[in-house]
């Protein structure tokens, strides 16, 4: 009898030993599965966040030169907001986008195309040709500049307005750089400090 008690309170302990045991491993394996859905959701959350503020940079070309370019700089330093930033924003959807001529759909722009895309975008409505959009707003001097203001260029010399761009963004050293159609790329940031766009520019207009 005494024997069998033995074996009885030895059979009992071992069992509760190996149910506490199931318990913490059980409560150890909810403890591991609580980190990974805490620490899942951390990166999903850095990721959400990082998209919401993607902000495209200029890349200047690797061809680009400086000498004998005119001072067309921008004095602006503040922060973009409002209908602004929505017309950056609705531009930089079309990086990338082809050009084509007479084009205004996600297949395809022209530079008027482009700005008129954005803006009708933003409840703005401009004329569908770069030479009218250019008539549009006040005048504007480069020095006060905007994201989101519009240059004007003559592509052919002489002075006619053949092209169009957005301003993207005033770096720190006052360079400005402006969203646009072009024939050769489609949709990219170009700089007023490359020597091509220098020399054919003529003026810029606000119409926001």
């Amino acid at each position: 009898m005494f024997v069998w008690k033995i074996k009885l309170t030895y059979f009992c302990t071992v069992s509760k030993i190996d149910s506490y045991r199931n318990i913490i491993t059980l409560k150890q394996c909810r403890m591991k599965k609580s980190v990974l859905v805490i620490i899942f959701s951390i990166i999903l959350v850095s990721c959400g966040a990082s998209k919401s503020t993607k902000k495209y940079s200029y890349k200047k070309p690797a061809t680009s030169k400086s000498t004998s370019l005119k001072k067309l700089n921008s004095n602006y330093s503040g922060s973009v907001s409002g209908t602004r930033s929505s017309v950056l924003d609705n531009a930089e959807n079309y990086l990338g986008t082809p050009y084509k001529y007479a084009g205004n759909t996600k297949a395809g722009f022209d530079c008027s195309g482009l700005v008129c895309k954005v803006f009708d975008e933003n409840k703005i409505q401009m004329p569908r040709r770069s030479s009218d959009q250019a008539k549009q707003g006040k005048l504007i001097n480069v020095s006060e500049a905007r994201p989101g203001d519009l240059l004007f260029f003559a592509t052919a010399g002489g002075s006619a307005v053949t092209h169009v761009g957005i301003v993207h963004d005033i770096l720190n050293n006052g360079e400005v750089t402006f969203i646009h159609a072009s024939t050769s790329k489609g949709v990219i940031i170009s700089s007023l400090n490359e020597a091509y766009w220098n020399k054919a520019f003529l003026f810029a207009r606000s119409v926001l």
